[in-house]
């Protein structure tokens, strides 16, 4: 049975409660956004900080390599963005 998931710039969205995972398992890196705290928009809860870290995919790696980059960001655009700059520049443009 084949699984679809969101996209964004052609990369796959996870997402598990407060965390999400963005890209693809088979890359060298994948991003994980974690929501820290929400904003209240009119009727919405919408995410306002988040962390994001960039991580190896690779295993075998020691605990402290797993983590290439690390930044803050507000709102889900911003962190988004950034996390798809690093995975372009370290795997290249999403297929």
């Amino acid at each position: 049975m084949s699984q679809e998931f969101f996209l964004y710039k052609g990369r796959p969205l996870v997402r598990l409660q407060d965390t999400i995972y963005y890209g693809r398992m088979s890359d060298p890196y994948v991003v994980m956004l974690q929501i820290r705290s929400h904003k209240q928009v009119k009727d919405l809860k919408v995410a306002d900080e988040i962390s994001v870290q960039m991580m190896a995919t690779d295993l075998t790696l020691p605990p402290q390599k797993l983590i290439a980059k690390r930044a803050d960001r507000h709102g889900l655009y911003q962190a988004l963005d950034i996390a798809s700059v690093w995975l372009d520049r370290e795997c290249g443009a999403a297929k």
